[in-house]
């Protein structure tokens, strides 16, 4: 007889909640501390710089409570949605947008055009295999920075990894090309509406705010990664008993014995050609919108549906086709919309406890001693401890954004500051994170470890660790 206590079910690894769970059970947490937190008030004066109004430090005072109860908690994550309290754009606007650009992706996806793209430069450089690493990675980081590419990145291993195998290279290589390309676009995001527009929303600025460290940290990041690659690829073609994952080498050509009936060796139409530039030009004409025209989610919103349609015009692919690949792009992100009221609505439950400013308060007093560089790089190490347990870019900027930004303006750092330390830390650590299912499930595809995955990753963590310190430092001392 087995006995229970060594049965499969006893020896089932621990299985990380989700981060649904996780935010919910922080708005039940948060529902309790208004039970024993004290309420409290700061004045708040109008930002004309920022248009929002923000506390005014030294003004805090205690009010009359207000503790939150079971139906309080039920109706938050709703309510986050549309919080009349809120001086924030409402939740609703922010996920309407995400599941417009989810359709958008539905609608590009279905073209082929992004995948054939990738599978042209790949062909195209036969013979000079070394030279993919860089423009590849520079394709999956223009992906991370412009769209937040992560779940889509997915469908990219299958495809690459025969190819650098029969390189010369690893699995590892192609791994490390896609996750590590995408995910230090996400690290140094620029135009990413699922980290940086979200982000600079809770934090009541313009996402365009801050762009030129972002730049810096993305061209840096995605050079630091390529070279780091380049030099681990360049090493298992000299040797490759030195790749770390040699004993697992013919188990992996076996998998991927398939290679040519997975790439596509056709060329790119005329009709993709089109769609890949129209991909193109509606970041940039978003890009101009709101830094030039003040648009902000429902002009946004419009361009992207705008967009959607002409992708469906142009390549002619019919009424039902049309609205099934949308359909289908705003389902694959519906999660991420439904996160965002969820994760709001923990500030619901705050604002109505009233102890958001007495949070303040706290922080006032913990962070208020510190220089605005040490200001800047504790808030760069909350947000890395905070990823972990909340891997989503969307809901954890929604989560801290409204905490960290009012506290950046008592330690006089700039808002922009700790929305780039925000996503900076949370692009770092989801390179590794194992709460994060893109890197679990790239891994498995490419039949890595995990542990080696860490063991590969370590010194190229730090490196970029270093270089995100460096850099919010030098912004804080230049600004």
């Amino acid at each position: 007889m087995t006995n229970p206590k060594n049965g499969p079910a006893a020896r089932k690894s621990f299985k990380f909640p989700t981060a649904y769970s996780i935010l919910f059970a922080l708005i039940a947490l948060v529902a309790a501390a208004s039970w024993i937190v004290p309420a409290g008030q700061y004045e708040r004066v109008e930002n004309a710089a920022i248009g929002k109004e923000v506390p005014v430090p030294g003004t805090y005072k205690r009010v009359d409570s207000n503790p939150q109860g079971l139906g309080d908690v039920l109706v938050a994550p709703i309510a986050g949605f549309y919080d009349p309290a809120s001086s924030e754009a409402r939740a609703i606007d922010v996920a309407l947008f995400v599941l417009v650009i989810g359709g958008f992706l539905g609608v590009i996806a279905k073209t082929g055009a992004i995948d054939k793209g990738i599978s042209r430069a790949m062909r195209r450089l036969k013979g000079h295999e070394n030279l993919m690493i860089p423009i590849l990675m520079a394709l999956f980081a223009f992906g991370g920075t412009t769209y937040g590419m992560a779940e889509e990145s997915l469908a990219f291993y299958a495809l690459l990894i025969p190819v650098m195998i029969a390189a010369g290279y690893d699995a590892v290589v192609a791994v490390a090309i896609i996750l590590l390309g995408a995910g230090i676009g996400v690290l140094g995001s620029t135009i990413n509406p699922f980290a940086t527009v979200i982000a600079s929303d809770a934090a009541g600025i313009p996402f365009t705010n801050g762009l030129t460290l972002r730049l810096i940290l993305l061209g840096t990041g995605w050079f630091a990664c390529t070279a780091y690659v380049m030099r681990y690829a360049a090493m298992v073609k000299r040797d490759p008993a030195k790749s770390i994952v040699a004993d697992k080498h013919a188990e992996i050509v076996a998998k991927f014995a398939r290679t040519s009936e997975v790439v596509d060796d056709g060329p790119l139409t005329r009709v993709q050609g089109v769609v890949l530039l129209i991909f193109a030009l509606t970041f940039a004409v978003m890009i101009w919108g709101v830094s030039s025209q003040g648009w902000w989610m429902d002009r946004m919103s419009a361009l992207f549906l705008g967009a959607s349609l002409l992708v469906g015009l142009v390549s002619w692919m019919g009424e039902e086709g049309f609205v099934d690949a949308f359909i289908d792009g705003a389902r694959d992100l519906l999660g991420v919309a439904l996160i965002i009221g969820i994760a709001r609505g923990i500030v619901v439950i705050m604002d109505a406890g009233r102890i958001t400013d007495t949070v303040l308060f706290a922080g006032e007093g913990a962070l208020g001693g510190l220089s605005p560089l040490g200001f800047v790089n504790v808030a760069f190490g909350i947000e890395l401890a905070m990823s972990f347990f909340v891997p989503s870019s969307s809901g954890l900027a929604v989560l801290s954004m409204p905490i960290m930004a009012p506290l950046a303006d008592f330690a006089g750092v700039e808002r922009s500051l700790v929305v780039t330390a925000f996503q900076s830390a949370n692009g770092l650590v989801n390179l590794i994170n194992p709460t994060f299912a893109v890197v679990m499930g790239a891994l498995a595809i490419g039949g890595v470890p995990y542990q080696r995955w860490i063991r590969f990753m370590w010194p190229l963590l730090l490196a970029l660790a270093v270089l995100i310190v460096a850099g919010l430092s030098v912004a804080v001392l230049l600004g």
